[in-house]
């Protein structure tokens, strides 16, 4: 699976940002900030300061600094809006979803939608599973990227959002034009796969991973589709690797 300075690109992949190789929460190093002296920094009047307190708590988790997180996902300056977001994102909570989804819907730069999708993905809620199918589907290369990795919470939502989100992601690992965001779109088919039993939703998503594993051109995305078979462990995809492998198609 793939990861993906601020600038106001929406048509590029290159949106990386300091803050994109976070571990997802509970997994962060020791926090190298007193969430006491940071809390204050929140509703600062001074930008750096408000930066510097949202960054903090993308290590921290301290349930105290979700309101005012909330708050500044509108602040005027977009590095406070995606840390921000990022930091909610180590945060997770309920009352921060709708405002995610809202400001995913209308922020113009991609470097904070991008950090939106990131937090939407560690929510694990119902309610983030249509934005992040929407932002698959028509946002730019980077925040596709993102939400097709993200979509792997529904697994963690319920059975429901498995059936919602597995069709746009065969569609985009079939259909869209990033090579990373196809291989992405097998990591989480893989993953998704794991919740369903055998049955017609699971022999379509397998046949998409086989058929990516036996027609895509890129060598990554082949390794991806033939990664998430050979942990699922999927007769029909095992034969098919064994096949292909044997006729020197995957090298």
């Amino acid at each position: 699976m793939y990861d993906d300075d601020l600038t106001t690109l929406d048509t590029e992949l290159d949106l990386e940002s300091p803050l994109d190789r976070m571990a997802p929460p509970g997994e962060a190093e020791e926090p190298q900030y007193n969430p006491d002296q940071m809390l204050p920094l929140l509703s600062s009047p001074e930008t750096p300061q408000r930066m510097l307190a949202a960054r903090a708590f993308c290590e921290l988790q301290d349930e105290r600094a979700i309101p005012q997180l909330i708050h500044l996902l509108n602040d005027p300056c977009p590095l406070v809006r995606v840390s921000a977001a990022y930091a909610l994102g180590r945060n997770p909570s309920s009352t921060a979803i709708a405002p995610l989804i809202h400001q995913l819907q209308q922020d113009w730069n991609g470097y904070v939608r991008k950090g939106i999708v990131w937090a939407l993905g560690n929510c694990h809620d119902e309610r983030s599973i249509d934005p992040l199918i929407h932002a698959l589907k028509s946002d730019i290369s980077a925040v596709r990227l993102w939400a097709a990795s993200a979509l792997a919470q529904a697994g963690e939502v319920g059975y429901g959002a498995v059936l919602k989100t597995l069709p746009p992601l065969i569609e985009a690992l079939r259909r869209d034009p990033v090579a990373a965001v196809r291989s992405n779109c097998a990591w989480t088919i893989g993953q998704l796969c794991r919740e369903l039993p055998s049955n017609v939703v699971y022999a379509t998503a397998i046949d998409a991973l086989i058929e990516s594993f036996a027609e895509e051109e890129e060598l990554g995305v082949r390794e991806d589709a033939r990664a998430a078979l050979l942990k699922l462990g999927d007769t029909r995809g095992l034969q098919t690797i064994e096949e292909l492998e044997q006729d020197g198609w995957f090298s």
